[in-house]
């Protein structure tokens, strides 16, 4: 009496470890939040949009404002030139953008090829278009794309590919050739890039994010998602951008409309005005999140965990396996919250099949004393004490 694809499905593991960490009042570095009000000055604009503006229904695709607001954003820090008009769209957030894109290009019977690990609403939204999908193993510490695995999946039935960068969990940002790489077997199998870019202003050391609808050939081809919540760590606005072809947005604009048809007006406005600050703020975020990273990777190395390098996100991972502590990373996780009272996540829970299961994940956007109390806390727990 239900249907499967969802009935099925498992609470998702970031609800599951927020859950240990409440019942265990545990300091939670498992979920992609950060524990402050996020920027005064955007709030402010959101809130004086309700006393003051419109309140009813905005314009299905977003606020003309906001659309063009995002249209400079990209011209300004990527160089892709969109019509506001015709090649961008608002959806309520990021994850709304994603069912519509995918659900606007795949057909049942279509082959869509994601990369592991993957965030956990891919699957079942191209399963629930009646897709297939076709899974791409990535490995760490790297993480890195290859012509190798490209060739195993890509074939006749690819219809389009999901791919996440800067990459959460693995906190990767990937580099142009790799961006090419994936461009040429799009464009030789006539597929279509839905490109989950979310994290592009959370950069560190000073690489940039590239968007793969800057490569040559991926103009017409890509599907660009970003979400003004990661922009400025305001993830429970549920503000996502959709940016592509008009071709490609007509279409996903109409799945829009069924499923959520529009977005807070008064979030939008605050958004738009969020999009025109000044370089300054957006590389200053960059500054204090490097170095709540930093604060917590050198903590985690002092006390014996071997870290992963993190190149953008809120994250970080580290590698369990030099440790010979004989448990998996999902072991690992509820070991910690139980005992330590810190939630992190495994990176297991991000593969289908075949997972790495000695990666752990810990979300660092967090005041330095949380990242220093969860740090006293798991002092003992690299050891199995």
């Amino acid at each position: 009496m239900s249907n499967k694809v969802f009935a099925d499905l498992p609470v998702t593991v970031f609800e599951a470890m927020s859950q240990l960490a409440r019942d265990n009042d545990a300091i939670n570095l498992g979920q992609g939040f950060p524990d402050d009000p996020g920027p005064e000055d955007i709030r402010r604009a959101a809130a004086d949009a309700v006393l003051n503006g419109y309140n009813q229904y905005p314009s299905m695709i977003g606020l003309p404002e906001l659309r063009q607001a995002i249209s400079t954003h990209y011209a300004h820090w990527h160089g892709v030139q969109l019509d506001p008009m015709t090649e961008v769209m608002v959806t309520s957030g990021a994850t709304e953008a994603l069912a519509s894109a995918i659900l606007s290009v795949v057909e049942p019977g279509d082959e869509v090829i994601v990369f592991q690990p993957v965030y956990d609403s891919y699957l079942p939204i191209i399963r629930q278009a009646g897709g297939i999908p076709r899974l791409v193993r990535l490995e760490p510490p790297h993480w890195r794309i290859t012509e190798e695995s490209l060739r195993r999946v890509f074939n006749a039935k690819t219809k389009a590919i999901v791919f996440n960068n800067p990459l959460n969990p693995a906190a990767v940002v990937y580099p142009r050739e790799d961006l090419e790489l994936l461009a040429r077997f799009c464009q030789e199998f006539d597929a279509v890039a839905i490109c989950d870019e979310v994290w592009e202003h959370v950069t560190f050391d000073g690489l940039s994010h590239i968007p793969l609808i800057t490569i040559p050939g991926m103009r017409d081809r890509t599907i660009k998602i970003g979400s003004a919540g990661k922009i400025f760590s305001l993830t429970g606005w549920k503000v996502g951008f959709v940016c592509a072809a008009p071709k490609l947005l007509r279409v996903a604009a109409k799945v829009h409309q069924f499923l959520a048809f529009t977005t807070a007006p008064n979030l939008q406005a605050a958004v738009a005005y969020g999009l025109g600050k000044s370089d300054d703020y957006f590389l200053q975020m960059r500054k204090d999140l490097a170095r709540s990273r930093d604060r917590l990777a050198q903590g985690l190395s002092s006390i014996g965990f071997p870290v992963i390098r993190s190149q953008g996100t809120y994250f970080l991972t580290v590698d369990l396996s030099p440790l010979g502590l004989n448990e998996t990373d999902e072991a690992f996780c509820k070991r910690i919250v139980t005992d330590y009272k810190v939630a992190a996540i495994p990176v297991s829970a991000f593969y289908e099949e075949e997972p790495v299961t000695s990666v752990v994940r810990f979300c660092f956007a967090k005041k330095d004393q949380t990242l220093d109390t969860a740090l006293e806390r798991l002092s003992d727990a690299v050891h199995g004490r």
